[in-house]
């Protein structure tokens, strides 16, 4: 079990990402920044909830990614090298896990066709549907960044939906 300040980092770019880490309170993101210095949030976990650079633990590769604690959080990690060990020599772990991956697999196309199909505000109501506890936990600049539209936008956003 770990610890980590908000801000703390749990994974940066250039790293290998070691860890699987499960949330058990607070709140982690994953994000990229791009050459401007902006930051992208790619997802966030809170408790209960699994999180790790996928293509950097299962390639064991640099990774092109962050983790950070936007909240303190109280975490589990498992080392790739564990995780494999269990994958071998305990199948119902296996099957689990792999339920778990198949999930965020899922999320993460959910997520695409959102981002090339819907609007902005059409994405918020989503993500307000979806993560009602995130809306409240989280600054407009994270969601903003999620959604991929800045903070400015975003205020307009919920202006008109205060308005309806």
């Amino acid at each position: 079990m770990r610890n980590f300040k908000r801000k703390g980092l749990l994974l940066q770019e250039g790293d290998v990402c070691r860890f699987y880490t499960f949330v058990i309170s607070g709140c982690l993101k994953l994000y990229a920044v791009d050459n401007n210095a902006i930051e992208h949030n790619l997802q966030f976990a809170v408790e209960n909830q699994w999180i790790a650079d996928f293509n950097s633990f299962y390639e064991q590769s640099p990774s092109k990614l962050y983790i950070e604690a936007v909240e303190p959080c109280t975490v589990l990690q498992i080392e790739h090298d564990d995780l494999l060990h269990l994958y071998t020599h305990y199948p119902r772990f296996d099957r689990n896990f792999r339920i778990v991956i198949e999930r965020k697999f899922i999320e993460l196309q959910d997520r695409v066709l959102q981002n090339i199909s819907y609007t902005a505000e059409e994405r918020y109501q989503l993500f307000r549907k979806n993560y009602p506890d995130l809306v409240q936990r989280l600054p407009g600049t994270q969601i903003a960044s999620y959604l991929g539209i800045t903070s400015e936008f975003l205020s307009k956003i919920k202006k008109k939906i205060v308005r309806k």
